[in-house]
């Protein structure tokens, strides 16, 4: 099983990154944030403890995260390649995911950081807009919707979520560079990482991925 991780902050373009490492390398996506979602609308145990956490504004446990991704590993080939999206957020989590890989006989291989200025994140962020009914995303400047306001796709109201609003933004970078400072220093000091300029195509910033885990882009 091989297994990197994608970090970096909200808007640096980690999604679209693991979009093309999915199309060209058959990496299975795992995200804590769209299993956490998926848990609470289905209603599981899990997702009913994470909900009272975060209808609190809390952050969901350590233990909570681990047990969600164990189910998520469980249910995969030994063979898979897996890419943790935002995964781990903290050095608790990451001794943790080491812990796990372990009991599944394997380790992690790399930890890719994509690097972007906090500019280049506001005017990403704040400029984006997602389609209510269907979830199309677009971008005031570099992808706008054909007509304001209305989904190209379903007709559908397009909007700005609260978290694309620059003071949520903010805050949301801030938490990120407290909570990831000592993990990036974990892996930095096992080895591990590679620092991508996340302002580059996103076919060169896959590029730079499967070279560097030495895997033919099958595109």
């Amino acid at each position: 099983m091989q297994t990197i991780i994608l970090l970096g902050p909200p808007g640096v373009g980690k999604g679209t990154a693991a979009q093309g490492l999915m199309r060209s390398a058959d990496f299975t996506h795992v995200s804590t944030g769209d299993m956490l979602r998926e848990a609470i609308k289905s209603g599981t145990s899990l997702g009913k403890i994470a909900k009272a956490y975060m209808d609190k504004g809390e952050l969901v446990p350590d233990e909570v995260i681990m047990e969600i991704v164990q189910k998520r590993l469980n249910q995969g080939l030994s063979a898979a390649k897996y890419m943790f999206d935002g995964f781990p957020r903290t050095l608790e989590q990451a001794r943790l995911f080491d812990a796990l890989l372990v009991s599944k006989q394997t380790q992690l291989t790399k930890v890719f950081i994509l690097d972007a200025t906090r500019e280049i994140l506001l005017e990403r962020l704040a400029g984006r807009r997602i389609c209510k009914n269907c979830g199309a995303v677009y971008h005031v400047k570099r992808k706008p919707p054909k007509q304001e306001g209305i989904c190209d796709h379903c007709q559908g109201e397009v909007y700005q979520r609260i978290d694309d609003k620059e003071k949520t933004i903010l805050n949301r970078l801030a938490i990120f560079r407290k909570q990831t400072e000592g993990l990036i220093d974990y892996y930095k000091n096992r080895d591990l990482v590679i620092r991508i300029d996340a302002r580059q195509d996103p076919e060169v910033i896959k590029a730079i991925i499967l070279e560097a885990l030495d895997i033919h882009d099958k595109d």
